[in-house]
């Protein structure tokens, strides 16, 4: 099957955020939207890995830049938190739905705090009548309060952030959220240092039927081991055919 990429350019509260959709080679075919984790980008691995996958499958895959991140605009201090990100995410469905290059059979994907994301736009979604069909996230909070070794030192992409950068931006509980999602797959890692597993396991009792729990019993939170990857993408590749194409 032939994959067209189209890059793509949207607003989000004014800021114009960057994106690219990798597309089959059918008509109006059914879409993912994507939202990355904490510190990445449209171009990390599960994000590049999906736009591989899914085209191949007939259906479409929109990955992009959260605000203050990669390409898109904005400073990651200043506008990083998990309202705007869904804000993003909500913003990306609308754009990409106005394409008219898909159908409005969507999904979503999230990793890390993309999952929380994802959660997070799935009711926002649904307050302006569009409907997501299922979602997968990996290594999802649940509740931020859980989390552990909190990345306060400065990289490449950012400056070193007081714990109060946390307090105040990335504060929430999503269980409420999580009563609302159906056709969810969860992944986790056993092991994950960064997120608990148990935000895992939560999540997935929380979520309407149906749903799927995988977790890799000795897994961190990055999926860095390769047969968890395969796992990953094979069950991945099963549930939106199922949730899209059925």
């Amino acid at each position: 099957m032939n994959i067209r990429t189209q890059q793509v350019r949207f607003t989000s509260d004014n800021m114009t955020l960057h994106g690219v959709l990798h597309l089959p080679d059918t008509i109006n075919p059914p879409v993912v939207i994507g939202s990355h984790g904490l510190e990445g980008t449209m171009d990390s691995a599960k994000q590049r890995l999906l736009a591989d996958l899914l085209p191949g499958l007939g259906i479409a895959f929109l990955r992009f830049d959260h605000r203050g991140c990669g390409k898109s605009d904005g400073r990651f201090e200043n506008d990083t938190s998990l309202d705007l990100r869904a804000a993003d995410m909500v913003a990306a469905t609308a754009h990409v739905i106005s394409l008219g290059l898909t159908s409005q059979r969507i999904a979503l994907f999230g990793s890390s705090l993309g999952g929380a994301t994802a959660i997070k736009a799935w009711t926002l979604l649904e307050s302006q009548e569009i409907f997501p069909l299922g979602a997968v996230v990996c290594a999802t909070p649940l509740v931020s309060r859980t989390i552990k070794n909190i990345p306060l030192e400065g990289n490449l992409h950012r400056p070193a952030l007081p714990i109060e950068f946390f307090e105040q931006n990335l504060l929430f509980d999503l269980t409420r959220s999580a009563g609302s999602i159906h056709h969810l797959l969860v992944f986790h890692g056993g092991k994950d240092e960064v997120v608990p597993v148990e935000n895992a396991h939560r999540l997935f009792d929380l979520a309407l039927d149906p749903k799927e729990l995988v977790i890799h019993p000795n897994g961190g939170h990055r999926m860095s081991d390769p047969e968890h990857q395969k796992d990953f993408t094979r069950r991945t590749a099963l549930w939106f055919k199922h949730c899209l194409l059925a």
